[in-house]
């Protein structure tokens, strides 16, 4: 048998039957436990393949692991469709980790099409086999390593690396593709949309870019996450595109035959002041239209659920649930299923891709809309990364508040964007956009 491990190669493929992973556990003391995440990714930059999500010390009933680490790649999905995704992890019974960029939507759903260029370059869907998995648990007491090597090697070597210094990032200016008054503009033929009936709610994006510039990814990640801390930041590597992602929703996990999504509609910017903040944070909750946002998300996810869960068992177990995050305080509400017996895991993505909460409703033609009105592709961006495990239980986020570079282009990019109904103010959804820029480019002020 020809083995081939090099992680330069997007097609790598290989005869996975007699490889067999080796796994050992570690117990963590407080002290490792503080730097073992950042020797981890450190260690793991070697390879041009990774994967890391890191969710932040959130506590939550629904999360498995404090991280997860993916490194190299020693198989890979060889068509970009969730088909060939299937049929890898069924191959495989493995690990499986990767991204499902936004225009795989035109995958789904034939009709669609996508006319902007891409500049960041990921592909429409990308799934490996790692060669390495480190995980934490939830404690942070235990660090477990998976992998085709020997893990006390690994192991060994993740505690010998220097955890890497902070380092100032360059300053930047960023360039809005859609300027203020373009943008409020838009808003104004949105709204007329909604008048009409074309739809009721619409996700729309504006991308911010810097072109020629030079940046150190990961450390604009480590940056990035110490400034937003949140529970499904995820670095990820794909040879020299790179995503840096700070993002606090999530869009699907499957444990067992329970399906669960937890869409975010309604924004509110955080106060250093206490009371102001908590007065901030009640109005969020009792804001009318945040809330009618909200429920619109949660009835469409609870359709798209309907359509791979059994009759009757898609719930909603928390409607306008308010959380706190750094810069802002977000609207979350929780939606669950029971998976259809005999079907696919694949189909819960199949029917629920694009998650709701990044289009709008209804579904189709709003990404028609978005496909008009937006002048820029959305790529990677409110796409999703995430994982499966062995036993095809998989956990996925949604991709926002996050910068992509691509390195031979040396384009470094961002999208912004909010919930457009026929009430919103376009002022007061231009603030919203710039909020959510200010979290990200601030790290190059």
């Amino acid at each position: 048998m020809t083995t081939t491990m090099t992680t330069s190669d997007l097609s790598v493929k290989i005869n996975l039957q007699p490889l067999q992973r080796h796994k050992a556990t570690y117990p963590l003391t407080p002290v490792q436990a503080k730097s073992i995440k950042q020797r981890m990714l450190d260690w793991a930059n070697q390879f041009s393949i990774l994967l890391f999500l890191d969710s932040n010390n959130y506590p939550s009933v629904y999360s498995g692991y404090e991280c997860l680490l993916a490194a190299g790649a020693v198989s890979s999905n060889s068509e970009c469709h969730l088909t060939s995704l299937q049929q890898l992890h069924n191959a495989s019974h493995d690990w499986v980790f990767g991204h499902i960029s936004y225009d795989h939507k035109n995958l789904l759903e034939p009709k669609l099409t996508s006319g902007h260029p891409v500049k960041t370059g990921f592909p429409l869907l990308y799934f490996f086999i790692p060669q390495t998995v480190c995980h934490i648990n939830r404690e942070q007491t235990i660090l477990t390593i998976e992998s085709f090597d020997d893990p006390g090697v690994i192991y060994r070597s993740i505690n010998e690396t220097p955890v890497s210094p902070v380092v100032k990032m360059p300053t930047l200016q960023f360039t809005s593709v859609i300027d203020k008054d373009s943008y409020m503009e838009t808003i104004a033929k949105l709204r007329r949309h909604i008048a009409d009936g074309d739809c009721y709610e619409i996700n729309f994006c504006n991308e911010g870019f810097c072109e020629n510039t030079d940046v150190a990814s990961l450390q604009v990640f480590n940056a990035l996450n110490a400034l937003s801390p949140a529970p499904f930041a995820a670095y990820y590597r794909l040879e020299d595109k790179y995503m840096m992602c700070a993002s606090p929703e999530r869009y699907l996990r499957k444990e067992g035959d329970k399906i669960l999504s937890q869409p975010i509609k309604g924004t509110a910017r955080r106060d250093k002041d206490l009371l102001k903040d908590e007065e901030i944070k009640e109005a969020l909750r009792n804001d009318i239209k945040e809330r009618a946002e909200n429920v619109m998300i949660v009835d469409l996810v609870r359709n798209d659920l309907a359509r791979c869960c059994e009759t009757g068992s898609v719930l909603v177990n928390e409607l306008f649930g308010i959380y706190s995050f750094p810069q802002v305080h977000q609207m979350v509400s929780t939606v669950c299923g029971k998976l259809k017996a005999g079907v696919p895991f694949t189909d819960a993505i199949r029917y629920s891709f694009p998650m709701g909460s990044m289009t709008g409703a209804p579904k189709y033609k709003v990404m028609q809309l978005i496909e008009n009105y937006e002048r820029s592709a959305r790529g990677l961006f409110s796409g999703t990364v995430g994982y499966i495990t062995p036993g095809g239980d998989f956990d996925f986020n949604v991709i926002i508040r996050s910068l992509f570079y691509n390195a031979a282009t040396r384009y470094l990019s961002y999208q912004t964007g909010g919930a457009i109904t026929y009430d919103s103010d376009p002022q007061r959804e231009w603030d919203e956009t710039r909020l959510k820029a200010w979290a990200l480019e601030r790290i190059f002020s």
